[in-house]
């Protein structure tokens, strides 16, 4: 394996503010909380940061989000994004972050992963949740990119995003990333 932290690296990532679900009640979350992740992510590593998002927002409200992203899955959507990484040749390392939602990684990160080729790149997830941890979607990314390197990914919980520091620290140190 290469020397990761010779490599050029992007936190590529989905996150949603607002009404969020954190510690068994709805809160307002001025950030998302997988932005704040790959806000850390990107100080402690100096990637580079793209945010995945979608043309057409997600509502507003919690449980109508969720009601979009159960149906999504279930149709398998691919969400048209409204940004693209422009040079995505010159990453070699792709900090890929998302929420848990239904179990895997909501259909807009899917539509990320089938837009590039990711042959050859080192893909290393993380994933925010309010219990359900990583889910499937570390064989959702194998799936979608076969011919990618894959890394043991990062589960944070929501509600602990804001002192999860140390935690995404050990976990770059671990993968090889920072030491």
């Amino acid at each position: 394996m290469t020397n990761l932290k010779e490599e050029k690296c992007l936190v590529a990532y989905f996150s949603r503010e607002g009404n969020n679900y954190v510690s068994g009640k709805i809160v307002n979350l001025p950030v998302g909380n997988t932005k704040v992740v790959a806000d850390m992510i990107r100080e402690i590593t100096g990637s580079d940061v793209f945010r995945i998002d979608t043309v057409r927002s997600y509502p507003k409200d919690y449980t109508a989000t969720t009601n979009v992203a159960k149906k999504e899955l279930n149709e398998n959507a691919r969400p048209e994004l409204s940004s693209h990484v422009e040079n995505m040749d010159s990453y070699n390392v792709i900090f890929l972050g998302y929420p848990n939602w239904w179990g895997t990684m909501p259909m807009p990160v899917f539509t990320f992963l089938e837009e590039y080729d990711f042959s050859g790149k080192t893909i290393v997830p993380f994933c925010t949740h309010e219990g359900s941890g990583i889910g499937r979607s570390e064989k959702d990314i194998a799936k979608l990119c076969p011919k990618a390197t894959l890394l043991e990914g990062l589960s944070v919980h929501g509600s602990r995003v804001s002192d999860a520091k140390k935690d995404v620290a050990d976990w770059l140190n671990k993968t090889g990333i920072i030491s």
